[in-house]
């Protein structure tokens, strides 16, 4: 059996673009995965399909799973000769137990490796816009773990020192004592005045920062209701941020949104929404699948020298075209000749990934701009492929048949309806936690509908309809709902700049 290892890795503090890159490496190649509570569940999506995924998070006053087992289990697997990642939030050797876990490893003789992470209180300061050290200030910190049981009074720390000979304090875990924490470092020389940031849930869009003094910060916390995960910063240096705030003044900072398309479609979606500050989930409504009969695209690819011009619109017509022309031992050499035909840029772009430019791109992206575009080039007597989804709208193929043209259209996939998505979605709208729900096409928002049918009106709540085009917002209104939002033009960047606005204003 081949020699199993763990690597110990950092998940940083929650933002999953924290993640270093060879914590990412480690996780694309494991075969198991044992995660705790504040590591990102996002992550996990790094690990292959087969790997195993086992949870041992911990949070105030449950343990899902003691720490001796946690260390047992990673011994076991690692013996079984299985690559094992243990994915710990922020960074595994400050305040992590990644000391203990490897020296339970060491004296076992079991592989292992340290694979740093973005600590929790470095990476609060940074999305609070608080710099930890300044010249002006001070140019010494100290971190510490504030989870201790309060009759001890957190006795193992030398408050005198802390309070007077170091410039920014960090307390990891300290909220249930943090007036504990507050009240020794008044006693021990610290100013009252001096300012305080609770950052809670640290760089991810439900961040919350509170600022106050060593004196207020107590009943501040209470007031607002702010619990753990929490990081408490004491120092001047809090004073730096109303001027350096950046992270929570983003256009969609704090905006929950739900994304409906596949996973694999939605990441750039995704990533530009994030880079707005929103957070995003999700729970795509629609899958990709191929054709239930595949013989009349191959039958056209056969004979694709027989056609004038090809027709995509769509990534995922795209991608299955080029996938049937492979599996029919042909390349892209065999278009030579053939006018190269894509809806809209983002179908273009995929085009391009597979080396070749479309030769049109209507100015309308959508079924009616390319019909208006290729009557006004002329197409009587032309004969066009146009590979397509199993439903779509008419309007392509009778619009270029109407005017003399031959089309040819097999189906080179379908959308079905994923399962077992229901409970999850139902959870996030009745609970109010959505501010907008995204449909990037007719058959996402369709499918939705099929899933909870008159339900969904109720269920909707306070949750908006952005629609990505005309097409997807007639569908949406037909069904008796409203649209709060559609970009002028039809392309994810149009959208996210028109939410964008919409929240502005």
């Amino acid at each position: 059996m081949a020699n199993g290892k763990v690597y110990l890795v950092g998940a940083g503090p929650g933002d999953p673009g924290l993640l270093t890159i060879k914590g990412q490496l480690c996780l694309t190649q494991a075969d198991v995965v044992i995660y705790d509570y504040l590591a990102n569940p996002l992550l996990l999506g790094y690990a292959p399909e087969h790997a195993e995924k086992i949870y041992v998070g911990k949070v105030r006053g449950n343990h899902h799973l003691p720490q001796e087992q946690t260390n047992a289990l990673l011994a076991e697997k690692a013996a079984e000769g299985k690559q094992v990642v243990r994915l710990k939030g922020g960074d595994p050797y400050i305040f992590g137990r990644g000391g203990e876990e490897a020296a339970y490893l060491k004296e076992r003789n079991i592989p292992f490796e340290v694979v740093p992470g973005v600590t929790a209180g470095f990476a609060a300061a940074a999305y609070a816009g608080i710099p930890l050290t300044h010249r002006d200030i001070t140019t010494s910190l100290a971190l510490m773990t504030g989870h201790e049981r309060p009759e001890r009074k957190l006795s193992s720390l030398d408050w005198e020192k802390l309070a007077t000979g170091l410039g920014t304090l960090i307390f990891y875990m300290g909220m249930t004592n943090l007036r504990m924490i507050s009240e020794q470092l008044i006693e021990h020389g610290r100013s009252p005045k001096t300012p305080v940031a609770v950052v809670q849930w640290a760089t991810l869009p439900r961040q919350r920062t509170l600022v106050g003094t060593l004196e207020t910060i107590a009943d501040d916390v209470v007031r607002e209701g702010i619990e753990p995960p929490a990081v408490i910063i004491v120092g001047e240096v809090v004073g730096y941020r109303e001027n350096l705030r950046w992270y929570d003044n983003l256009p969609l900072f704090g905006k929950r949104f739900l994304i409906t398309r596949p996973r694999a479609q939605a990441t750039e979606f995704i990533y530009k929404l994030q880079q707005q500050g929103a957070e995003t989930i999700c729970i795509p409504t629609i899958e990709i699948a191929p054709p239930d009969d595949l013989q009349p695209l191959d039958d056209a690819i056969s004979n694709i020298s027989d056609f004038d011009s090809l027709i995509l619109t769509s990534a995922n017509g795209v991608e299955a075209f080029f996938a049937r022309l492979a599996e029919n031992k042909k390349d892209v050499r065999c278009l030579a000749g053939i006018q190269l035909i894509a809806v809209g840029p983002k179908t273009a772009e995929t085009i391009e990934k597979h080396g070749l430019r479309p030769d049109l791109v209507p100015e309308r992206y959508q079924a009616e701009g390319l019909v208006e575009e290729l009557l006004a080039e002329g197409v009587e007597g032309k004969r066009f492929l146009y590979p397509r989804a199993k439903v779509v709208r008419p309007v392509l193929s009778e619009g270029l048949k109407s005017a003399g043209a031959e089309v040819v259209a097999p189906v080179a996939y379908q959308n079905v309806r994923p399962t077992g998505k229901e409970e999850m979605i139902r959870h996030l709208l009745s609970e109010s936690e959505l501010d907008a729900v995204c449909f990037t096409s007719s058959s996402t928002f369709e499918n939705l509908l099929k899933m909870f049918g008159d339900e969904l009106k109720e269920l909707k709540g306070r949750a908006e309809f952005f629609s990505i085009g005309s097409i997807t917002t007639e569908t949406i209104r037909k069904n008796g709902f409203e649209v709060a939002l559609q970009p002028e033009k039809f392309t994810i960047d149009d959208l996210v700049a028109a939410m964008v606005e919409y929240y502005q204003k």
